[in-house]
């Protein structure tokens, strides 16, 4: 299956027109991976939570676990985005069951659904996420490491574990864990422009704690990479081969934008605002791609100054 966003679009001899199903391609990485497949000629459905309006959309209920598996039928692959905005709002009780219940019902409805079907698809790309190994510190570490302690490492290994039913069907089940994605408009970055843009952006609590971060346009190649790539399987981390501390962030963003990033948000300030989310927000995450640069991928833009660049 080629599917890789950097050849020019493919002839009907030389590489046949795929049919990929996406779920959270509404949202920032899936609406970019939608542009990016159909450019090259690929035929994308979508799964919308509604009565579907075409043969490019197939309805689907995460919280009921209710997927139109019909609508399924003939896709090569699969990649699964789908799932409540982490940094979208305060963490309630209320909102953290939503948090953890639309990522692993609605894996678990995508993963049977795959396995139903009579000829299922080559590949299912699950997203998952780099909270999977909680705070690390200053410690790096790889997809070797195991799971961390907490909120998000508890909700990424059931999340993962959701995906069950496809491996055990025979599909080839690919885990991106994505790190914080680097864009202007869309995700947590898409919140830091506009401040550093008005000159009120600055560092977050003592700014020692690292962000592992991605270019929207690698995270996009990387997930065609494991689309493309056969023989890939298991979790691999989608951030660049740099992680940076947030005062290095903080710095970069004044410095590619030309804007002053001399304030400060206390950690205090951050825990009254944001709840429990504020942990993972002073938290660290020092996590390197050792898998995806092993298997020959090679980032557009793997510093951050490069990466913000790319985005501004």
């Amino acid at each position: 299956m080629s599917l890789s966003p950097r050849s020019p679009s493919p002839s009907p001899s030389a590489s046949p027109r795929r049919r990929v199903a996406v779920t959270g391609a509404s949202g920032l990485i899936g609406s970019a991976l939608a542009r990016s497949l159909r450019a090259d000629g690929h035929e994308v459905v979508t799964l919308v939570r509604r009565p579907a309006r075409g043969a490019h959309e197939v309805e689907w209920d995460p919280k009921r676990q209710y997927v139109d598996v019909a609508g399924l039928a003939g896709c090569d692959a699969v990649v699964h985005l789908a799932g409540a905005g982490v940094g979208d709002r305060r963490w309630t009780e209320a909102y953290k069951r939503e948090i953890r219940d639309s990522r692993v019902l609605g894996t678990a409805a995508v993963a049977e659904a795959v396995a139903s079907l009579d000829a299922p698809p080559e590949v299912l790309v699950c997203g998952t996420a780099l909270g999977y190994y909680g705070d690390t510190g200053t410690r790096a570490v790889d997809e070797s490491a195991p799971a961390g302690d907490g909120f998000l490492p508890s909700v990424c290994v059931e999340w993962e574990e959701a995906a069950a039913a496809a491996e055990e069907a025979g599909v080839r089940v690919a885990y991106a864990r994505t790190g914080l994605v680097v864009a202007a408009r869309g995700g947590a970055w898409g919140r830091l422009f506009p401040l550093f843009r008005a000159g009120l952006g600055g560092r977050l609590g003592h700014g020692g704690q690292y962000w592992s971060f991605i270019a929207l346009h690698d995270e996009v190649a990387a997930l065609r990479h494991l689309l493309d790539t056969p023989d890939l399987s298991g979790p691999f981390n989608l951030t660049a081969p740099e992680p940076v501390t947030n005062r290095e962030v903080t710095a970069a963003m004044g410095r590619v934008l030309r804007r002053p990033a001399v304030l400060h948000v206390p950690a205090p300030a951050l825990r009254l605002a944001l709840g429990d989310f504020a942990h993972d927000v002073l938290g660290s995450q020092r996590v390197l791609p050792r898998r995806l640069l092993d298997s020959g991928f090679r980032f557009a833009f793997p510093t951050v100054d490069a990466a913000i660049r790319a985005a501004a």
